[in-house]
């Protein structure tokens, strides 16, 4: 006897798909088409395209890994890679970033994947010729190709008399576009960094992402437009004593139906005896992500080299099934100054955070 399925699996599929492809998403269950990473501040194309550059010195490149839901399903794996070049303008107070996003993601049982080639570009201009004060002006914009397996997937037509048959027709073969797609994506940024005082950094910034609303769809009879997504994004370092500081990060976005907070706070601790000029330092602390997670975060810092490594602690309605584990993360990052005269190393007013 043929199984009693809950509605078609194909138009079950033909939804999910639709879903996925749209961008679109529940409180509960994310299926958007951008990847979210607990340490967001590493990735900052992904971001804002206008905090790239916003840091001591010309040239940094991070790395970030997460591996998610091993406790729930086939574990999601996400990778992203960027790197960050900054180069003042003439004599003048200004400065352009060059930047390069480059993102991996596989999810679930039809391994559906997405790669991303982002190149971005970033203009500062100063405010103030006796203090770190910048208006940015960000632009990135690249390919983004997104496939998956439909190997891996059943279907009703693949039952006959109770049995699944692999080798039988799916029935979708005719309206599949090829299992996969590509298309250019764009967004947009502003952000404003400053000091406090002497030694307290800030900057705010938003940016809109998929502005150019390209038509996203596994099928070839669906035409859907990825939602805009809106992003707003602040951070502060404050120095509590000659060897710490405390290091505030918030990130929040919409797209479509969905709303997602993360916000939280890293603990320095200064490792050389340099007060707050020290490169070197140790960093614990804890963000949440709002009705999702707690994410609690260490960090090394050893100048040129940053570690960091997090974990989120699942408390969504979902817990009950991953028994409130969730995705381990882990950083690098590498940041340094160039051997030429056109380093910023010499510049008293840069943008920095």
């Amino acid at each position: 006897m043929k199984p009693n399925l809950s509605g078609s699996i194909k138009k079950l599929l033909r939804s999910v798909l639709l879903m996925v492809s749209a961008g679109t998403c529940t409180q509960h269950a994310l299926m958007a088409q951008d990847i979210h990473l607990s340490q967001f501040y590493e990735t900052p194309i992904l971001r804002n395209p206008a905090l790239i550059g916003i840091f001591n010195g010309d040239v940094r490149v991070q790395a970030v890994y997460r591996n998610q839901w091993n406790s729930v399903t086939i574990p999601y794996q996400t990778g992203a890679v960027s790197g960050e070049m900054k180069f003042p303008v003439g004599r003048s107070n200004n400065f352009v970033t060059a930047g390069m996003q480059l993102t991996y993601d596989r999810a679930g049982t039809s391994r559906l994947q997405s790669v991303q080639v982002l190149p971005a570009l970033n203009f500062h201009k100063s405010l103030s010729a006796d203090k770190s004060s910048f208006l940015s002006l960000g632009i990135m914009g690249g390919m983004v190709q997104r496939q998956f397996d439909p190997s891996h997937l059943t279907f009703n037509n693949q039952y006959t008399n109770g049995r699944f048959d692999p080798y039988a027709p799916t029935g979708e073969e005719g309206r599949l576009a090829l299992r996969g797609y590509t298309y250019l994506d764009a967004g947009i940024g502003l952000s404003y960094n400053s000091t406090i005082g002497e030694d307290i950094n800030y900057f705010v910034g938003a940016a809109v992402y998929h502005f150019n609303r390209p038509k996203v769809s596994f099928y070839k009879d669906a035409s859907v437009e990825l939602d805009m997504k809106l992003t707003i994004n602040a951070g502060i370092t404050v120095p509590v004593s000659e060897k710490v500081k405390v290091i505030g990060q918030y990130n929040q976005l919409h797209q479509g139906t969905y709303t997602e907070y993360i916000g939280g706070a890293l603990v320095g601790y200064g490792l050389l005896e340099q007060g707050l000029e020290s490169d070197r330092g140790l960093y614990g602390g804890v963000f949440v992500r709002w009705n999702d997670a707690v994410v609690p975060v260490l960090k090394l810092d050893m100048g040129t080299w940053e570690m960091g490594a997090s974990y989120d602690a699942n408390i969504s309605s979902l817990r009950t099934a991953s028994q409130s584990f969730g995705g381990f993360e882990i950083s690098l990052v590498f940041k340094s100054f160039l051997n030429s005269r056109n380093s910023t190393l010499e510049s008293t007013n840069c943008p920095r955070f």
